[in-house]
Formats: C-alpha cells, structure tokens, sequence
C-alpha cells in the first residue's frame, strides 16, 4: 500500500505491517483513504479529529445552503385583468427570487362545471412566465375536487 505520513509526506509504498508499525510510533491511528486506487491509499491520522472535523464541515455546509422555499399564488377562473397582472407581477418577483411558485385555481361550485376557463388562465400565467420559468413536470399537475395547480420553478441561469 501507498503510505502517506502524518504530516503530508509521501512514505512510499510498504507492507501493512509496516505501515501500522509507523501509526504506531506516531501514536496516531492507520487510516484507508483511497481503498480503489493501485496500490490502496492509507494515511496515518488522528482519525477522531479527522471525523470530528467532517462532521464540522457537514453542519456548515448545511447552514450556508440556501432554502428553496414553495411560494402559492391563489387564483379564480374569472379573475380580472388588472388582478391577474398583480398575481404574474408577484409570481415574477418570487422566480427571480430563486423561489418556486406553486399557482392554484380554486373553483366554487358553480364554476366546477368550466374547468377550462380556469385551465386557460393557468397556461397564460406559465406562458407568461416562460422566458424566466418552467412548469414543474416531476409535480402532479392536480385537479383535485374544487382545485387545480401547476408548480413553476426558475429557469437554470446560463453561465455567460
């Protein structure tokens, strides 16, 4: 195996048994770092600091990840224009945000019999929203009893 020591230096390759007779007058312990190369990769480590820092690094990765958040925007079949231009106004801000925007129509009874209507004024939101955002396929596009919704999520920036 390929021996690293403990402060970076390239040991060479030797047997095991002389690799942990190194671990063992550096006091420290023997560890496999890259068992898949030819020859295997073992460093001699502190191996609970070693851990103890990974496991710090996970938790600040965590914090530092940014939290895509599920905005709704609720709507009517027979919304106005200057309404509907509100709601694709506040959509807008939310994607460029980074946020996705979950868009429900919401029907009363007597509208149940049009879903059509409710269904245009959903593809002229998502088409509207085109150029910066993409119906959620993965989403269940759902038309569940006095509700329907689509899920909008933001179009990937191009790197440029």
């Amino acid at each position: 195996m390929r021996l690293v020591g403990a402060d970076g230096e390239q040991v060479g390759i030797v047997s095991l048994e002389e690799a942990m007779t190194h671990a063992e007058k550096a006091e420290l312990d023997l560890v496999e770092v890259a068992p898949d190369s030819d020859p295997p990769v073992c460093k001699i480590m502190d191996y609970r600091r070693h851990m103890y820092e990974m496991k710090r690094l996970m938790k600040e990765s965590r914090r530092k990840a940014k939290a895509l958040e599920l905005k709704e925007l609720k709507l009517r079949p027979n919304i106005g224009t200057h309404d509907f231009d509100i709601k694709a106004k506040r959509a807008r801000e939310f994607l460029e945000k980074g946020h996705k925007v979950k868009v429900t129509m919401r029907y009363r009874p007597r509208e149940m019999r049009h879903y059509e209507i409710g269904t245009k004024v959903l593809r002229k939101l998502s088409e509207d929203m085109a150029e910066i955002a993409e119906v959620d396929m993965n989403f269940p596009k759902r038309h569940i009893a006095r509700m329907q919704s689509i899920v909008l999520m933001p179009k990937k920036k191009s790197q440029g």
